[in-house]
């Protein structure tokens, strides 16, 4: 299966994530690494850089490690193909614009019959890979264009109110453990997933919450924090946990949801 991860902070903080570690520790190694991609917010716009070649081999990979970058939202997503050819554009995350904000997604787990479910047709939105993953984000988009369609913020709760419904859906077709956000908030949805002992069950995704002093650290496999000149808070979300302790497993289904580092309350 592929690995997911995510960061939220209070403010944008450099991050410098070695995607060869961090694959290691989600239990991949190099032949199933079948590309990779990482994107993040900067000033409302959305920086993706991804690549079909693992990233142990890539000159790419290893800029983004030596050259820290400053966010305060970051999806990242290394692939291990099952739909769909080993190609850039099937890697993720995936990117649209709708309502003059960017919207990125990561998905992992297999998900059929979605051409077939009319809950997921693609009429606004068409996906330019053959992934499944690509055809539900698709999907989700159309679902979310009516709010988006006056061009401001919707609140937070109708948003919410779209991606459990969608959640609820895609979990029949497959494990359906998936990263969104609207560049506001960062939306995270837990499933099953391939264990060690080849089993496919939850849990599907892992939470950490930590406070970091001004100039504080802190360091996770193939993941390293630092705080500028304020206290940071940082919610960070990923299919495995990075560290030996502090790690919150997701239920099979929950839908949790993060604004500046911190876990939004659903009424919001």
């Amino acid at each position: 299966m592929c690995e997911l991860f995510a960061m939220s902070a209070r403010h944008p903080t450099t991050v410098s994530l070695s995607l060869e570690e961090f694959s290691r520790h989600g239990g991949l190694s190099g032949p199933h690494k079948d590309g990779w991609g990482i994107g993040w917010y900067e000033e409302r716009d959305f920086r993706l850089v991804k690549e079909r070649d693992a990233a142990a081999s890539s000159a790419c990979a290893r800029f983004i490690q030596a050259n820290p970058f400053s966010s305060s939202l970051v999806l990242s997503h290394i692939r291990k193909a099952t739909l769909g050819s080993v190609a850039s554009r099937n890697c993720q995350p995936f990117v649209r614009e709708l309502g003059g904000a960017w919207h990125s997604f990561a998905h992992n787990g297999d998900l059929k019959g979605l051409a077939a479910d009319h809950r997921f047709r693609n009429e606004g939105f068409r996906p330019v890979g053959e992934t499944d993953s690509e055809q539900a984000f698709c999907a989700l988009m159309d679902q979310l264009r009516p709010l988006w369609s006056t061009g401001q913020l919707p609140p937070l709760r109708e948003r919410r109110r779209v991606i459990d419904r969608f959640a609820t859906a895609l979990r029949e077709s497959g494990p359906a453990n998936f990263l969104y956000s609207d560049g506001d908030a960062l939306f995270a949805h837990a499933d099953r997933r391939h264990q060690n002992d080849g089993a496919i069950r939850a849990p599907g995704m892992w939470r950490l919450t930590r406070r970091c002093p001004a100039g504080g650290e802190l360091a996770a496999e193939g993941l390293r924090i630092v705080s500028g000149g304020e206290e940071e808070e940082v919610f960070l979300v990923a299919s495995v946990p990075l560290t030996s302790e502090g790690w919150v497993a997701l239920g099979e289904g929950e839908v949790i949801v993060a604004r500046q580092g911190r876990i939004a309350e659903q009424q919001e």
